[in-house]
C-alpha cells in the first residue's frame, strides 16, 4: 500500500478502527464506539444539552443537573466538581482551570482561574545548596500555588447558569460521600505515585490501604472530608474556600510544613477576565485562551503556518512532517516569549499570519529543521506523555457553549491533601521556569518571561477552544495531556475544519507531538510503518508511544449537538 493510500484509509475510514500495521507490537487497536454506548459523551433526552468528559460519573451528574432544569453551564460546573471526586489524579478544587464560554446572549468570556504564586515566592525558592532541585517544585508545600478553580467555576455559574450554584455542587458532594469504584486509569496513577502519597498522612489515609499500598481498580472509594468541604462551598460559596475555614486549615498546614502560602494569599486571590485569542482558519473563527495559557497563542500560530501550504496536495508523510516542524517552531517561541501578561510583554505578532509566512519559508518539506533546537536534556518522558489535566465540553441549543480545562498539574499534584478537607493540592509552581533553561516535569523550558515572581501565574499548555462559523458557535473542544494538549487540539481542528471529518473521526487519527525540547517527534504506534519510516528519512528522531492524550469536543451538525469523548480513555478504562 502506498504512502498516500495508507493515509487516505486513515482519513476516511478510521472511525471504525486504527490500522493493524504498526511499528510496535505493544500498540492497541482502538475501535470507534457508537454514541449509544458512549457514557462519557451524553445528550439530554430532548437533545438540547450535550456534555463530554473523561468519566462516566461526571457525565451522569451533568445530565442529572440538566434534568432538574440546568443548562450547559450548569452541566459543565457540575461535571467539573464531580471530576474532582472521581478523577482527582488530574483535577480538583485544589488546582486551577481556564474557561472559555459563549453565553446564550452572545457574550464571550475567558475566565482565568489559573493558580498563583504566593506573595513570598522568589526565583531561588527551588534551589538547594545553590543548585536547582526539581523535587521542590513538584512535591510538597513549596510546589503548591494558590488554587483558582472554585472562584472561576462560581463566576461561570453566576454569568449564565439556570440553577443556583449549590445545585451544581451538591451532586458531587453526594458522590464523594457515597463513593465510587476506582477506574483503571486512577489505579495506574495511584500505583505510580504511592511512594510520594505515603509521605503525607492525609493523602495516604484516602488513597492507600492500611499497609500503605495503592488502592486497586474496582475498590470503592469514599471521601467524607471532601464531601463536607463541597457542602460548605455549596452553602457559603467561594468565601468558605478563600476566607473561611478551608483557607485557615491550608495556611496552618503551610506554616507547619515549610510552605509559603498564607491566609492573606488566599484572601487576595482573584480570577482574571482575559481577552481571548481570535484567529481564522479554513473559513472558521477560533477563540483560544490567552496567556498565562500558551494554548490559544500556539494553536493559532501552528494553524497559521499550516495554512501557508497547499495541504490537499501534500503527501501524507509530508503533511505529518509539516505539522511536526510547525510545532517545533511554535514551541521554540513558547519557551522564549510566553508568560503571564500581567508581568511580561508577550508579542501579539506570534499569531499574526505575516509572521506565519516567515516561518513557513523556513520549512523544508524534504528535511526536518534541526538547527533551531537548543539541546535535549534528560527528562521524564513517561511523565510528559501521561494524561494530566482534564477537559470538559458542554453546549446547549440555547446558545451556551463551554470549554473548561482543569488541572492539579502532574498526577495528584503536590501529593498533598490538606488534613480534614479531602482536597488534593496542585503542584503548579513547577510550571514556572524555576531556573531559566531548566526543564520542568514535562520537559518544557522557559525564559525570564515565565520566571517565578510573587503573585504571578505560571505558563500553561491548556487550550480550551471555541469555533465559530458565520458568527455562530459550531464546536467546543479541548484536551488533557500536558504539552500534548496543544498538538491534540491542532490536529483535531485540522482534521475537522480543513478535512471535513467529524470530531470522532478526527480523534481516531494517529497523533504526533513535537515540542522543540527535547528534539524528538512523538508518534503513536498506530501510525503506519511506511509513514514512520518516511519521517525518519526526513531527519526526525521518532519516539513511539502507544497512545497519547485525551480530547473532548461537541459539534453542531445539521442543527444537532454531537458530543465526542476521547476513544483512547474509554478503551483504557474498559480493560
Amino acid at each position: 500500500m502506498t504512502d498516500r493510500l495508507v493515509v487516505l484509509f486513515f482519513f476516511f475510514f478510521s472511525v471504525a478502527t486504527f490500522a493493524d500495521d504498526t511499528a510496535s507490537s505493544s500498540s492497541e487497536k482502538l475501535t470507534g464506539i457508537p454514541p449509544s454506548a458512549n457514557q462519557y459523551a451524553q445528550i439530554s433526552t430532548d437533545g438540547s444539552v450535550a456534555i463530554a468528559t473523561v468519566n462516566t460519573y461526571a457525565s451522569n451528574i451533568a445530565m442529572a443537573v440538566v434534568a432538574k432544569g440546568g443548562n450547559a453551564i450548569d452541566a459543565a460546573v457540575a461535571a467539573t466538581f464531580a471530576l474532582g471526586v472521581v478523577d482527582a489524579q488530574n483535577s480538583g478544587i485544589g488546582g486551577g482551570c481556564l474557561i472559555l464560554v459563549r453565553l446564550a446572549n452572545g457574550k464571550i468570556y475567558a475566565i482565568d482561574g489559573r493558580e498563583m504564586a504566593p506573595a513570598a515566592a522568589n526565583r531561588d525558592m527551588f534551589l538547594a545548596q545553590g543548585k536547582p532541585n526539581p523535587e521542590l517544585s513538584r512535591t510538597g508545600a513549596l510546589a503548591i500555588g494558590i488554587p483558582g478553580s472554585v472562584m472561576a467555576l462560581y463566576k461561570l455559574q453566576q454569568l449564565g447558569g439556570a440553577l443556583k450554584f449549590r445545585d451544581d455542587v451538591l451532586p458531587a458532594a453526594d458522590l464523594a460521600d457515597t463513593g465510587f469504584r476506582i477506574s483503571n486509569s486512577m489505579a495506574e496513577r495511584l500505583a505510580a505515585t504511592s511512594a510520594k502519597l505515603a509521605t503525607f498522612p492525609a493523602s495516604a489515609a484516602i488513597f492507600l490501604d492500611e499497609n500503605k499500598k495503592p488502592l486497586v481498580a474496582g475498590t470503592m472509594l469514599q471521601q467524607r472530608d471532601l464531601a463536607a468541604t463541597y457542602r460548605r462551598i455549596a452553602r457559603q460559596g467561594p468565601g468558605y474556600f478563600y476566607k473561611g475555614d478551608f483557607s485557615k486549615k491550608a495556611a496552618a498546614w503551610m506554616r507547619e510544613n515549610g510552605g509559603l502560602i498564607t491566609l492573606r494569599d488566599f484572601s487576595r486571590y482573584q480570577i482574571k477576565l482575559r481577552d481571548p485569542i481570535v484567529s481564522e482558519f479554513s473559513g472558521y473563527t477560533l477563540y483560544g485562551f490567552p496567556p498565562p495559557s500558551s494554548g490559544g497563542t500556539h494553536v493559532a500560530q501552528i494553524l497559521n503556518i499550516l495554512d501557508e501550504f497547499d495541504l490537499p496536495n501534500i503527501s501524507p508523510s509530508n503533511r505529518y512532517h509539516l505539522i511536526a516542524d510547525a510545532m517545533k517552531f511554535s514551541f521554540a517561541d513558547r519557551a522564549h516569549w510566553l508568560g503571564d501578561t500581567d508581568f511580561t510583554a508577550v508579542p501579539k505578532g506570534l499569531t499574526d499570519k505575516r509572521y506565519a509566512k516567515l516561518i513557513a519559508k523556513k520549512i523544508n518539506l524534504e528535511k526536518s529543521q534541526i538547527d533551531i533546537s537548543h539541546g535535549n536534556p534528560d527528562i521524564d518522558i513517561q511523565a510528559l506523555m501521561n494524561k494530566h489535566t482534564t477537559h470538559i465540553a458542554a453546549a446547549d441549543l440555547a446558545g451556551n457553549w463551554v470549554a473548561i480545562t482543569s488541572t492539579v498539574n502532574t498526577s495528584f499534584g503536590s501529593k498533598v491533601v490538606i488534613p480534614g478537607t479531602g482536597v488534593v493540592m496542585n503542584n503548579q509552581m513547577d510550571d514556572f521556569s524555576a531556573q531559566v533553561g531548566t526543564a520542568n516535569a514535562f520537559g518544557l523550558v522557559g525564559s525570564e518571561a515565565n520566571s517565578v515572581q510573587p503573585r504571578k501565574r505560571p505558563l500553561s499548555s491548556m487550550s480550551p477552544t471555541l469555533v465559530f462559523k458565520d458568527g455562530k458557535p459550531v464546536m467546543t473542544l479541548g484536551a488533557a495531556g500536558g504539552p500534548t494538549i496543544i498538538s491534540q487540539v491542532v490536529q483535531t481542528l485540522l482534521y475537522t475544519l480543513h478535512d471535513g471529518m467529524t470530531a470522532q473521526q478526527a480523534m481516531m487519527q494517529p497523533r504526533i507531538h513535537q515540542q522543540w525540547n527535547p528534539n524528538v517527534l512523538f508518534v503513536e504506534a498506530a501510525m503506519p510503518a511506511a509513514i514512520q519510516q518516511s519521517l525518519k528519512d526526513k531527519g526526525h528522531e521518532l519516539k513511539i508511544w502507544p497512545r497519547m492524550g485525551a480530547s473532548q469536543a461537541i459539534e453542531l451538525r445539521d442543527g444537532k449537538l454531537v458530543p465526542t469523548a476521547e476513544p483512547r480513555v474509554m478503551k483504557q478504562n474498559e480493560k
